[in-house]
């Protein structure tokens, strides 16, 4: 395999690896996949502006998320069906994020359920809700992910229907017969047919509420005591919305660039809904993070932390746990020069005038 430098670098070998239908699930977008590209493209036209002659020696990089501490604030994101990339799947993700000190997000459409993941010992977990047509059986998820000691609900709140995934409709895509969605079974909802196009669409369509609306964020307040965190956020407009709902925090994301194509890169709409927010609930940023230096932009325009999912499943399918391990601690280390090499030694230090955005650039400088 030879040295692995970077996180990307895991990619071509997931590709080599993986049979083409699950390789291509886990890396198309919608449509034109120009907010895919653009979810990439996006961070590198922020710049940093670094200080110089800062006493770097000691540098920190603890935070706490939701009241939980974690070692670094870079977590995992909700990766669906993460058996089509190793046979150790969600396990080894989970014993991974565990032992790097940080929360893995484990998906609704996981092919282990929250109890077997539960099962790979300690750790701090967050689980991905989409809201099913059934209303019992998010009940009955919400429930199992609680007594399996799960700390927050991820809700997913962009996929009132499946995006239009160009790659999956030509490869017919369907869950291997070998594998079922772990968190439905015994429910008649962890099996996926063959469709005429994507089998997944058609699961969607079949199971997932389009009625789905902010009376049901209250709704799922009504059900549980876990934190609820809003993921598919992207606008002012919406972060308002999930402030006056109770959420206890926003997840700004694009799904991974599989939804709705031509939105802006998660980085680019972050600073958008920080604002929005005022500092009452915290915001983390989903998507296009590849190295350290993603994340000190994205800390430095406001998030609290973001969440990593490609890169994981990639690394999965190329070494399994110790893939994801790591892709950890690669970012992990990136962050930690980006941090050294701005001058910062905690992250209250990091803050907007450490980077430079294009809006930045364009706007006339004040005279010195």
């Amino acid at each position: 395999m030879g040295e692995i430098t970077n996180v990307m670098e895991y990619q071509a070998i997931a590709k080599q690896k993986l049979p083409k239908m699950a390789y291509d699930y886990y890396n198309s977008g919608a449509e034109d996949e120009w907010t895919l590209k653009e979810n990439r493209e996006a961070f590198s036209r922020i710049l940093f502006r670094p200080r110089i002659l800062i006493d770097i020696s000691k540098i920190d990089m603890t935070t706490t998320v939701l009241g939980f501490k974690i070692s670094m604030p870079i977590m995992i994101a909700p990766t669906a069906m993460q058996k089509m990339a190793h046979p150790d799947g969600e396990y080894a993700t989970a014993r991974a994020a565990s032992a790097a000190g940080t929360i893995m997000t484990l998906s609704s459409w996981a092919t282990s359920s929250v109890e077997e993941v539960a099962s790979t010992g300690p750790g701090i977990r967050f689980f991905q809700l989409y809201v099913y047509k059934n209303r019992k059986v998010v009940e009955q998820l919400v429930r199992r992910a609680e007594r399996a000691g799960f700390k927050a609900i991820a809700l997913t709140v962009d996929t009132p229907r499946l995006g239009r995934r160009e790659a999956d409709i030509k490869n017919r895509f369907v869950l291997p017969p070998f594998l079922t969605l772990k968190n439905f079974e015994g429910l008649d909802l962890g099996k996926m047919d063959q469709a005429n196009d994507s089998g997944l669409a058609s699961y969607v369509a079949g199971q997932i509420d389009r009625t789905l609306s902010w009376k049901d964020v209250k709704w799922l307040q009504s059900i549980t005591t876990l934190p609820i965190l809003v993921k598919g956020v992207i606008t002012a407009e919406d972060a308002r919305l999930a402030v006056h709902s109770g959420a206890a925090g926003i997840i700004v994301s694009n799904h991974g660039a599989r939804q709705l194509d031509y939105v802006p890169a998660t980085i680019s709409a972050l600073e958008e809904v920080v604002n929005a927010t005022q500092g009452r609930i915290p915001v983390y940023l989903d998507g296009g993070v590849r190295r350290g230096t993603d994340v000190f932009k994205a800390l430095a325009l406001g998030a609290a932390g973001v969440f990593v999912g490609r890169p994981v499943v990639f690394a999965l399918a190329a070494e399994g746990e110790a893939g994801v391990r790591n892709v950890l601690r690669m970012l992990r280390d990136e962050f930690e020069l980006t941090m050294a090499l701005s001058g910062c030694t905690s992250l209250a230090e990091i803050n907007r005038s450490h980077v430079l955005t294009e809006g930045d650039r364009l706007r006339p400088k004040p005279r010195l």
